[in-house]
């Protein structure tokens, strides 16, 4: 069973937009019964599906022509895409401008913080979520019959990546993680204290740029991703080297941390274009299950790939006690792995043992 690094823009994915159909493995595998749960509604019900990897072969990301647009936000299969392209080829320009004016952004107050600035911005990454700003943005003002992004769909790009990155140094803290992206993170570089303060600038600055966009609806989803970060994070930090927890338990932390940003990423591009609330609950679903997918193969490559291909020590997680889907389903299998968790990998060589068990299981 081989997954292959989902770093956008490295990685080529098949994606569907509207059947979120999401392909990232070479054999399809079921997430048997206690799958249910799987995916929750917007409004915090559950749905009775099955997470599963299609098996088909990897090829490039289908870019659709803007004619079949439509045809896919109303669930109308599209045999033939019209070109094959890297998504992020699309947006690549989209994505430098907004690069630089981060840099500025951020960096414009201090000089602590424009070293920061170029530390975080500049340390690569994979700009997913701007660029799915861009890609939902391109498409739906195709709808409308608009030729180019306004300055809106431009500006909440950069309100998404600035909530991102605050996001992640704090995590960075939290966590006691060293590298981030292979390089080290702010606080090995300046501090916790320097780390703390530049997270909360950025938090703030991105909060002073939603304001301006001047949408109700917006700046209400966005305040709804900052609370479901600290939802996400509690939940995390209370079930730490819990052996006993579910399937939907962590899908709903997953959401919290992941997917809601997403979500509300794409959610937020429909709505500056001003194609509906239909429209706009679809491109909800799409970023919220794309968000979901995501993690999950996310979590998988954790125990699947070298420190360099990550960036950062491989099952770095798991040590730490955050018990991720392989885990979860190896759990079911191998007993021994309990014992392992349970001692917090306090003996020698318990952290590789535990790994080998996951992938023997087929956690991987």
């Amino acid at each position: 069973m081989i997954y292959q690094n989902l770093e956008f823009g490295r990685t080529r994915s098949g994606f569907v937009v509207y059947g979120c159909s999401f392909n990232v493995c070479h054999e399809r595998i079921s997430v048997r019964n206690h799958a249910k749960g799987m995916l929750r509604n917007v409004d915090g019900g559950y749905t009775s599906k099955k997470l599963w990897c299609r098996g088909t072969k990897l090829g490039p990301c289908p870019v659709f022509s803007t004619n079949t647009t439509q045809a896919l936000l109303n669930g109308v299969a599209v045999d033939h895409p019209q070109s094959q392209t890297n998504f992020f080829e699309v947006v690549a320009e989209d994505i430098k401008m907004m690069n630089k004016n981060l840099q500025l952004i951020v960096g414009g107050e201090n000089p602590i913080l424009m070293s920061g600035a170029e530390h975080i911005f500049g340390a690569g990454g994979k700009r997913m979520r701007p660029a799915l700003v861009f890609l939902v943005s391109r498409a739906t003002t195709e709808i409308v019959g608009l030729k180019e992004l306004t300055r809106e769909h431009r500006q909440l790009a950069e309100v998404i990546e600035m909530i991102h990155s605050a996001s992640l140094i704090h995590d960075d803290v939290l966590d006691e993680s060293d590298m981030r992206r292979g390089k080290e993170t702010l606080h090995q570089l300046y501090g916790t204290r320097v780390a703390v303060l530049a997270g909360d600038f950025i938090f703030a600055q991105s909060l002073h740029y939603l304001a301006n966009l001047e949408n109700f609806e917006v700046i209400k989803l966005i305040g709804q991703v900052i609370k479901d970060f600290a939802s996400g994070e509690m939940r995390q930090a209370s079930s730490l080297f819990d052996c006993d927890v579910q399937l939907d338990e962590y899908l709903m932390k997953s959401h919290y941390k992941t997917a809601s940003l997403i979500a509300a990423s794409t959610k937020g591009a429909a709505i500056f274009s001003a194609v509906g609330n239909e429209i706009s609950y679809q491109m909800y679903q799409f970023g919220k299950n794309f968000g979901l997918s995501f993690q999950v193969v996310d979590d998988i490559l954790d125990f699947t790939q070298s420190n360099e291909q990550l960036g950062k020590p491989s099952g770095s997680d798991l040590v730490k006690g955050n018990l991720t889907a392989p885990v979860i389903f190896a759990l079911e299998m191998e007993p021994k792995l309990r014992d392992l968790i349970k001692s917090e990998f306090c003996e020698s060589g318990s952290l590789d043992e535990a790994i080998d068990i996951i992938k023997s299981c087929g956690g991987h």
